[in-house]
């Protein structure tokens, strides 16, 4: 019968690996054009970015041209999901012992030769305080390494059903038809008595100062033209349903509307003129969508870039150079949007802190332009 034996720096990677995984939440990276190295990222993490490098290191010049290499996939990974900073843990398993180690800007490395070495350092214990009681506590040898890569499956599993949970094929995008089909309706409605439409239901400054508030709503389902409600309703019907998929009914009306009331209430704020459309409610859900693609930004490849953010900035400079287009509804829209999805959270990727904050923030600018409002 042969003995399995495991080696000392394998069983070193393991711990390491299935710590950040089953503890952190970290996921590991595919970074083309590396040998021997395992990068791990969790971007709701102060440290966004651990790399585990096997590679020897013989000399201090060797370790100058790691860390360069190392800080270019920094960036890189930086560039591509938006992040304002990105900092890494770099975790080297095999530097000569007469190599001495210093750390650079954003990346902090620790030069080990066994598992207690990261034990001991002050950027483990500050931000990773329970690494020492968590990998003490898993067995050593051929059964510990089996018993972690099964915890490590299964991780990997419980993630992928989440994920999959969040991106699955939705049912029909009902409430977003019934949008559609409600501005149709008053559009016809409008038909026979236009200006009498916009008079007792348009937003304007003037006459939510007198109390009349339903307005705020009201003058989302008017449309000036039949361009103005297709050009709206096209727009609806593009984005609704991804926000109907991925945040839910309940959530995408919250959305739908409180983006609307604050893209009504600034432009009520700085314009002078009777406000309608629903292109303030779609802004929002445009800020809704951006801001799911950027909780989402490393599984969803490009999207910001090449998806949403384009699609928005058109639209924001059709606002400003097209006549008869509400801009400040546009921008209060969108602002809206962003700190109403904020506030309601991203599934499995929000937490409760996030939350108030966005509860506050939002209840202040409502706040703000509200008395902006009162004393124009």
């Amino acid at each position: 019968m042969t003995n399995i034996t495991v080696g000392k720096k394998d069983e070193m990677v393991m711990k390491i690996l299935h710590y950040f995984v089953t503890e952190e939440n970290y996921r590991p990276i595919i970074v083309n054009g590396v040998q021997n190295e395992i990068w791990l990222e969790n971007l709701d993490n102060d440290i966004s970015l651990i790399r585990i490098n096997i590679n020897y290191i013989h000399n201090e010049e060797q370790l100058a041209t790691d860390l360069r290499k190392a800080n270019a996939i920094r960036k890189s990974i930086k560039k591509k999901t938006y992040s304002f900073k990105m900092n890494v843990l770099n975790i080297l398993l095999d530097v000569r012992e007469e190599v001495p180690v210093t750390s650079v800007k954003d990346i902090e490395s620790i030069k080990i030769s066994k598992i207690g070495d990261l034990k001991k350092n002050r950027i483990m214990n500050e931000f990773f305080p329970d690494f020492k009681e968590k990998v003490i506590s898993k067995t050593t040898g051929v059964m510990g390494m089996f018993q972690m890569t099964e915890e490590l499956n299964d991780k990997t599993i419980r993630e992928d059903k989440k994920l999959a949970k969040v991106f699955k094929e939705s049912k029909a995008p009902i409430l977003t038809m019934a949008l559609i089909l409600i501005n149709v309706f008053v559009y016809f409605l409008m038909m026979f008595n236009y200006e009498s439409f916009v008079q007792n239901l348009g937003n304007h400054f003037v006459y939510l100062q007198r109390g009349e508030v339903w307005r705020l709503i009201t003058s989302m389902f008017l449309h000036g033209d039949v361009i103005h409600l297709m050009s709206n309703m096209l727009a609806l019907y593009m984005v609704g349903p991804m926000i109907e998929k991925y945040y839910g009914k309940g959530k995408y009306a919250i959305i739908y509307f409180v983006s609307g009331i604050i893209g009504n209430l600034l432009s009520a704020v700085l314009g002078d003129y009777f406000g309608i459309g629903a292109s303030g409610a779609i802004f929002g859900l445009f800020g809704a969508l951006m801001y799911f693609g950027y909780k989402y930004r490393a599984t969803l490849d490009g999207f910001l870039r090449s998806g949403i953010v384009p699609v928005i900035v058109l639209n924001l400079i059709l606002s400003v150079i097209v006549p008869g287009i509400d801009f400040y509804g546009h921008i209060g829209g969108l602002l809206g949007g962003v700190l109403i999805t904020y506030t309601l959270g991203v599934t499995n990727k929000s937490d409760l802190r996030e939350k108030i904050n966005g509860i506050i923030i939002t209840v202040i600018l409502v706040l703000f332009l509200v008395y902006m409002l009162i004393n124009k």
